[in-house]
């Protein structure tokens, strides 16, 4: 899917047209697909090269998983995530390798993750969509993450559905976000706010 997005730079187009729609069509994503998606996160840059992060998943026809990993989204996401094709959640760790060094840039770290996993996923014909709308200690017990872990994130991807099957607030907002400027995020010098 293309979008209307528009830039004045030579950006590359796949950062226009990756976005993260909520409707999604049920189906099952091949695990060759989930692995290369999965693959991608793998390869991002980290901090010392530690890799921090950690990749729990449920596809939608793993009987076992599926609907715990759906329980831990707040009612919300759970409304639209049921129809994604895998459940996905990121996790860094907060040392690296003892409590004693603290690692600073887990969390930016496991972003870098997030971001090669949204993009190879668009790349693939897939759609991927963050949220942060879960019970967190949920999560933690029920996905038995232990102490010196954060929970960054969870992920649904799937192909797109059609978002006439989204109840109305949701469909009014079932197309891609425009950005804030670039003159107004990127500052020579000093925080211009």
């Amino acid at each position: 899917m293309t979008t209307n997005r528009k830039t004045d730079t030579a950006l590359d187009p796949i950062f226009l047209h990756r976005w993260s729609p909520r409707a999604y069509d049920g189906s099952v994503i091949p695990a060759a697909d989930l692995r290369t998606i999965l693959d991608a996160g793998r390869w991002a840059p980290s901090s010392y090269n530690y890799q921090p992060w950690r990749f729990l998943y449920a596809t939608r026809d793993d009987a076992a998983n599926w609907q715990r990993f759906l329980d831990i989204l707040i009612p919300f996401n759970q409304s639209w995530a049921k129809d994604a094709g895998v459940l996905l959640f990121i996790l860094s760790e907060t040392t690296m390798g003892s409590p004693d060094k603290p690692n600073h840039a887990h969390s930016f770290d496991a972003g870098a993750a997030w971001s090669g996993i949204a993009l190879q996923s668009h790349l693939l014909g897939y759609h991927a969509h963050g949220m942060v709308g879960f019970d967190l200690e949920k999560a933690r017990t029920e996905l038995g993450v232990p102490e010196g872990f954060r929970i960054e994130a969870a992920i649904a991807i799937g192909k797109m559905g059609d978002p006439a099957a989204l109840p109305d607030a949701l469909r009014e907002r079932e197309v891609p976000s425009d950005r804030k400027a670039l003159d107004d995020i990127a500052y020579p010098g000093n925080f211009k706010g």
